[in-house]
């Protein structure tokens, strides 16, 4: 049994780190009622754009765009989206698993494979696998990203897809569906040119009467950047959420750990004690034994 004082640090020690992940539960939680309003303001306007561009989709001349033209996929980029820090139970381990299944499958096809990372730990993540190619890396965009953020890296994108340095761009970064739910999301954002089941589930319109100023290939391609800006801007708020939530119960959890073991320890410090005190009575009382 480990000595009373050595149980009284311990106590201690338990008591302060408690302190710690109690005030972290309680600014996830606040960060989290904020960050959770902005994911769900933006989500009907990305539906929305989402169903402009399949209705665009419609338009023969759209598949002579550069952004919407298919290629054949000889190298894809991966945009990861992580967090600087740790202490989020899962949040980030659960995004770069999806990412080296996505390697292993890309370096099994014979795919190369490039990854611009957002958030520290996707990139300490990528830097350690070989044959793979880090783009760029931009740090986390904190709690409130800002269009100019987003900016270098929707130019990235485009000119690497533009100038046919990759053939498919993807977004991987975690859905934020509640608080105790919240689900590793691959979304491809290159090329434009949706699948034949995405448009069929928009509605037909009439799309020969409509008039495009300047012209169709302005609008479109001003379309396309948008929803790929959007869709990056909704992945960084769905993900800010996510983290926000993860960390909140993780260090709930903790809490609750370190509220059991601080009572284990007291109950073991009385116990140590209590013997502590039955052992100096009998040696009091076996010594006026002795004295008389």
């Amino acid at each position: 049994m480990a000595s009373l004082i050595t149980l009284k640090r311990r106590i201690g020690s338990i008591k302060n780190t408690r302190q710690i992940t109690k005030a972290m539960q309680l600014v996830s939680a606040s960060k989290l009622r904020r960050a959770q309003e902005a994911a769900q303001a933006s989500r009907d306007y990305r539906i929305a754009a989402y169903g402009l561009l399949a209705r665009l989709n419609q338009i023969s001349e759209v598949e002579q765009q550069p952004l919407f033209r298919k290629r054949k996929i000889d190298s894809r980029l991966y945009i990861v989206i992580t967090s600087n820090s740790g202490l989020a139970g899962a949040y980030n381990a659960n995004v770069l698993k999806q990412l080296a299944a996505a390697i292993r499958k890309d370096q099994a096809d014979g795919v190369k494979t490039s990854v611009l990372t957002i958030g520290s730990k996707a990139v300490q993540f990528v830097r350690r696998i070989h044959g793979v190619e880090l783009l760029a890396h931009y740090p986390a965009f904190g709690d409130k990203p800002t269009e100019n953020d987003i900016r270098p890296i929707l130019d990235t994108v485009i000119a690497q897809y533009r100038d046919e340095q990759v053939d498919e761009v993807r977004l991987l970064y975690t859905d934020f569906r509640s608080t105790v739910s919240q689900i590793v999301t691959d979304i491809a954002l290159l090329p434009a040119m949706l699948s034949s089941e995405d448009v069929a589930e928009v509605k037909e319109a009439n799309i020969a009467a409509m008039n495009f100023e300047p012209d169709v290939e302005t609008v479109v391609h001003n379309v396309a950047t948008r929803l790929i800006e959007l869709q990056i801007w909704q992945g960084l708020l769905e993900s800010l959420a996510s983290e926000h939530s993860m960390r909140m119960i993780a260090m709930k959890n903790a809490t609750d750990n370190a509220t059991d073991l601080i009572a284990d320890y007291t109950l073991e410090y009385n116990t140590a004690r209590q013997a502590a005190i039955t052992q100096e009575l009998a040696e009091i009382s076996a010594g006026v034994e002795a004295m008389k």
